[in-house]
């Protein structure tokens, strides 16, 4: 199975939290097949506002949630 992960970002209530305020905003940045890749995509996202502490973009790794045993 590929290892995918998925970017995406938002404003959030707290900058140290991921309770993202409004869910339906969210700006998903895409799907890529490796770490190396998606890494590369949420630091030009998060670079892209920086001077904003309250926007966030995570890096989540669907094939964990996918398959959690492995």
């Amino acid at each position: 199975m590929s290892k995918l992960h998925l970017v995406f970002g938002g404003r959030v209530a707290d900058p140290q939290g991921v309770d993202f305020i409004d869910p339906a905003h969210l700006d998903v940045v895409g799907v890529f097949p490796d770490f190396k890749s998606a890494e590369t995509a949420w630091r030009s996202a998060a670079q892209r506002t920086v001077d904003d502490a309250t926007m966030k973009y995570v890096v989540v790794h669907l094939h964990r949630l996918l398959q959690p045993d492995s």
